[in-house]
């Protein structure tokens, strides 16, 4: 059973409809709209930022940026923890021959 939930959530004082899975993805996107009314409205009050589009980019900026952030830690801790098993596998390898 497949079946869509239609919710509608609201970003930027604008409402949307959306078709989701279940309630785990309607529960992200509930959070995740919170999230983006939570920057919006710190953008809002600490920058002098008259026109809506604007406000909205500056949001997908934090957003994909936070994104590319997490991506990079990743990657580099995925290589240091490579090179550390590697480094343990040579010796294992070295005291067994």
């Amino acid at each position: 059973m497949n079946q869509k939930l239609k919710i509608k959530i609201s970003i930027g004082g604008r409402v949307y409809p959306l078709s989701v899975s279940g309630e785990a993805e309607e529960e992200g996107m509930r959070k995740a709209a919170n999230k983006i009314n939570a920057l919006i409205s710190q953008f809002e009050q600490n920058y002098a930022v008259s026109d809506k589009q604007d406000v909205l980019a500056m949001c997908a900026l934090q957003f994909a940026s936070q994104a590319e952030i997490h991506s990079i830690t990743n990657n580099e801790d995925l290589e240091k923890a490579t090179k550390k098993i590697n480094a343990i596998n040579d010796k294992l390898t070295a005291l067994l021959q």
